[in-house]
């Protein structure tokens, strides 16, 4: 028997770094997950494209036409998610706060991967402000999404050294080489139910 694949959507709203690598993940054989659709809610999403390249189901719902009503948004979103076969979904840079319709309709199922080592850094500028604050360590974060910003539980965290000099960009580029190895572990792990040993830490010492 083959291995079961979770049918996992993903959302995105930019280039979609960690949705490929997460589409690529899903490539192997033996990965718990299959890609059921991918959603934007920006049209021009260059992420739309590239899953589309890859032979799978896009879906943009432009957030523009909802702005008096946010809840209709989500709605349109939950029920494309659900017209997938959606069982798990994997936010990917998707710059949208999500309200309490979604974030309970899809409670324990949702997962977010954030640029800082939460509780460290929630919301936007993480590599700025951890550079400001003399950090030694910054890195990236994969959690559950609840109602509060970037605060449901920690699934996994992948750290790196803060270097003398470091630019946003420098430090960000590291990051994000992280969070590429980082998220499709996680997802691995969450799906096949394994105990959180996916914190698939690097450069944890600092010279």
């Amino acid at each position: 028997m083959g291995t079961h694949k979770t049918p996992v959507a993903i959302l995105l709203s930019g280039r979609g770094s960690n949705a490929t690598a997460l589409i690529r993940a899903c490539e192997d054989p033996a990965f718990p997950a299959r890609i059921c659709v991918v959603i934007s809610n920006n049209p021009d999403a260059p992420g739309l494209e590239m899953a589309r390249k890859a032979g799978l189901s896009v879906k943009a719902i432009d957030h523009r036409p909802y702005k008096k009503d946010r809840a209709a948004h989500e709605q349109a979103l939950d029920a494309c998610l659900k017209e997938a076969g959606a069982e798990a979904v994997c936010l990917a840079g998707y710059m949208r706060l999500l309200t309490p319709y979604l974030t309970q309709a899809w409670a324990g199922k949702m997962l977010n991967i954030h640029p800082s080592l939460l509780p460290s850094f929630p919301g936007l500028h993480t590599h700025e402000r951890a550079i400001d604050a003399g950090v030694r360590l910054h890195g990236c974060t994969v959690h559950l999404v609840t109602e509060g910003m970037d605060e449901g539980p920690i699934l996994g965290q992948a750290a790196v050294p803060v270097l003398s000099g470091d630019t946003p960009d420098q430090l960000g580029a590291r990051v994000l080489e992280q969070e590429h190895k980082l998220y499709p572990t996680v997802l691995r792990h969450f799906l096949d139910k394994t105990p959180a040993s996916c914190q698939a830490q690097a450069a944890l010492l600092v010279g």
